[in-house]
């Protein structure tokens, strides 16, 4: 019997990917991309004419909740990564962050509640976390909301941790650290870092000390689908990440090596967070999804970054050169 997802964000970065993976896969998919004048598909464009039946693409909100009861009905698993998630734009609009991430979580759960799904995946971040009190970090480390973001995910995955054990939600909170990969905007740090050394010598950045925990998009999405696979992570947070550590210096470095550039970089005010939000530190532990997915990463970083660079090489008209984008 095929499977039939919905997937919320399926236009973005993480979403497009999941989409892909789930059609090879030869699951039935329900795609929504928010609601656009221009009608357009975000990332999903490219699959307009290639899988007939297969795909279902919808225009929406999550924030309506009428519209996403009839959206996820008749469907066997939510795949909710639909948020508002540039940190600096959440100083400047946390109400709009409020409405979509949590509101919009919210009309998710009680959704994938009326119409029986087996399976509610969501997705956090590791930057519900703060700056580590310890590392690696696992699942039972306090949360620190230490931007508007941060709190507006820490809300949904504690509506949705609530839905689970007041209403029987068979949810999983699926927690990614660091995503890169090819399609990602430029307010990521690893697309900001390539986008500016192809244009020129000069690269502008924040602070160059905060470390990260990267993945590759193919391996976060295996830890995506895993999740609806594993009975045992039903009502479970689990982190998705390498263990592995990487300063914003040392991964700028890197990909200048990659490009056979030399670079310098330039500290720019405008992309420094504010003193108490800048979060240091994030590195995962990742036994838990060892352990109950059976999931570890396969691409390492020096070829995920080797894989993103080809792709942007190849696709620089998707991005504003030079521009710093929030």
């Amino acid at each position: 019997m095929t499977k039939k997802a919905f997937v919320t964000g399926a236009g973005g970065f993480i979403g497009s990917h999941l989409v892909a993976a789930l059609l090879e896969q030869g699951w039935e998919v329900k795609a929504l991309v928010r609601y656009n004048s221009r009608s357009s598909w975000g990332w999903l464009e490219d699959f307009r004419d290639l899988h007939g039946n297969q795909l279902e693409v919808i225009l929406g909100d999550i924030t309506d909740g009428p519209q996403m009861d009839e959206a996820v009905d008749n469907c066997d698993v939510v795949f909710h990564l639909a948020a508002l998630i540039g940190i600096p734009y959440s100083y400047t609009s946390p109400a709009s962050y409020v409405r979509t991430n949590i509101q919009g979580t919210m009309n998710l759960a009680q959704s994938a509640l009326k119409t029986g799904v087996k399976c509610f995946v969501h997705t956090s971040t590791s930057e519900v976390y703060g700056t580590a009190l310890y590392t690696p970090i696992d699942e039972k480390h306090p949360l620190q909301a230490q931007s508007p973001y941060s709190a507006t995910k820490i809300g949904a995955d504690k509506i949705v941790e609530s839905f689970v054990d007041s209403f029987d939600l068979p949810g999983v909170v699926v927690r990614p650290f660091n995503t890169f990969g090819p399609r990602q905007s430029a307010r990521a740090v690893i697309p900001t870092i390539i986008s500016q050394a192809l244009e020129g010598s000069k690269v502008h950045l924040g602070s160059l000390s905060p470390v990260r925990d990267l993945t590759y998009v193919t391996d976060t999405i295996e830890g995506f689908i895993s999740a609806v696979k594993s009975d045992q992570a039903r009502g479970r947070v689990i982190n998705l990440g390498s263990g592995k550590a990487v300063s914003i210096g040392e991964l700028a470095e890197l990909i200048f090596l990659i490009l056979g550039k030399s670079c310098e970089i330039v500290t720019d005010n405008d992309r420094i967070r504010p003193e108490k939000s800048e979060v240091m530190e994030l590195i995962s532990d990742n036994s838990t999804a060892r352990q109950v997915l059976g999931w570890s990463p396969q691409v390492s970083l020096r070829k995920g970054l080797e894989d993103t660079v080809e792709w942007m090489v190849r696709h620089k008209d998707f991005y504003k050169l030079g521009q710093y984008t929030i």
